[in-house]
């Protein structure tokens, strides 16, 4: 069974559980929802400190102008697709009814059996801090054994993430659900998903038809020939939902649009690391509609938006190629920047993960346009 339809499931069960069956059953899921709530908060600093210090330290020698034009265009890309994201929700999607999301915190009264802290290791941003030094120390000192150990440690948590995390989701999601369930306010609170979901799909394609048109319009190709050429990946990435898997597709897409061979050899692999414009707009967009959907939160204007979006792009380097990895990635900054709480965190994974194969679809297509800007600037130079 796919992630998708665990977590379907889950939610599914989550709200029967919280409908009919007693309330020690029900406290019974919510112990295990808290238990795996512990779990995800000391993980979100490691995940930070390990991947991101071992993706910058791993970035490729030797290829000072291609390394150069390939991170400036991911990233100006991610912050773009963010930016564009909130402008558009926040235009067009303040109608969610206010106070339906966690009024369920309020008014369930349930009780964990096992009353547990695991306290992480560091704060978030002690995590991000730590990161840059130690990734950019190893990649300028050369240092191929302190190199080694991070990245046996990241393995470690990639392994957690797959193996445990990531599995045990949907049982989390469901003790969510039932807590809503309780409270009285899962049925109000479901009825926005759809919208929210259709919206940050709805962006994706406005991005990717942006990018392409603009590209093909600025480089003198047919950006209908340009997109169809990379749809191939586009629909392999939906079904792997990781941009690593679907690596050997970008990549003959990218060489169809004629991008210089070495250019793409390159390019792709490392946006399929470093570019995550379409998680960023699914993570934008799902944050403000979490929000909008919390009455103890503020939707923050442009100017408070843009830090939170700038940090965005940094961490999304630290996404695991696991299903739901940027969004594991992305919760540091939301429970530090943003102020989610343990509920609107459990609605946010929930969110992400409904959409995830779309979001890495539309990373892997854009990292075409990106291939085939590099190649253009690599001829000049």
């Amino acid at each position: 069974m796919s992630l998708i339809l665990k977590l379907v499931a889950g939610i599914v069960a989550g709200i029967l559980a919280g409908l009919y069956l007693p309330t020690v059953l029900v406290e019974l899921l919510y112990t295990f929802k808290v238990i795996i709530g512990q779990l995800i908060s000391f993980t979100i600093p490691l995940i930070i400190l390990l991947f991101i210090a071992s993706g910058i330290a791993g970035l490729p020698k030797g290829s000072g102008h291609l390394l150069g034009k390939t991170v400036g265009f991911a990233y100006g890309s991610t912050i773009i697709a963010g930016t564009l994201a909130f402008l558009l929700v926040n235009a067009f999607v303040p109608f969610f009814d206010g106070g339906i999301a966690y009024q369920a915190v309020e008014e369930s009264h349930l009780k964990s059996f096992i009353n547990i802290e695991i306290p992480p290791l560091m704060g978030v941003m002690t995590a991000l801090a730590t990161a840059f030094i130690f990734g950019i120390g190893m990649s300028q000192c050369g240092l191929t054994k302190l190199k080694g150990v991070t990245d046996e440690a990241r393995d470690v948590i990639d392994a957690l993430l797959a193996k445990v995390i990531i599995p045990v989701l949907p049982l989390y999601i469901a003790g969510v659900f039932a807590e809503m369930a309780v409270a009285g306010t899962v049925f109000d609170t479901l009825s926005t998903f759809g919208v929210v979901l259709l919206a940050a799909i709805i962006m994706h394609w406005l991005w990717l038809s942006t990018l392409f048109v603009v590209s093909g319009l600025l480089l003198g190709r047919n950006p209908l020939e340009l997109i169809k050429n990379m749809l191939p990946a586009y629909f392999t990435a939906i079904g792997t939902m990781s941009s690593a898997a679907t690596i050997p597709v970008s990549l003959r897409a990218s060489k169809s649009n004629n991008v210089n061979e070495e250019v793409a050899n390159f390019t792709v692999p490392l946006c399929a690391t470093i570019h995550l414009s379409g998680s960023t707009i699914t993570i934008v967009t799902c944050a403000m509609a979490v929000m909008l959907l919390s009455p103890d939160m503020v939707v923050p204007s442009l100017s408070e938006m843009l830090p939170f979006i700038f940090m965005l792009g940094v961490v999304m380097i630290a996404a695991p190629g696991a299903p739901g990895g940027a969004v594991m990635s992305a919760l540091g900054l939301l429970t530090s920047m943003l102020g989610f709480n343990e509920g609107a965190v459990a609605l946010m994974i929930a969110l992400y993960l409904a959409q995830d194969s779309f979001g890495t679809a539309c990373n892997v297509t854009g990292d075409g346009v990106i291939a085939l800007w590099v190649d253009k600037f690599s001829k000049q130079s």
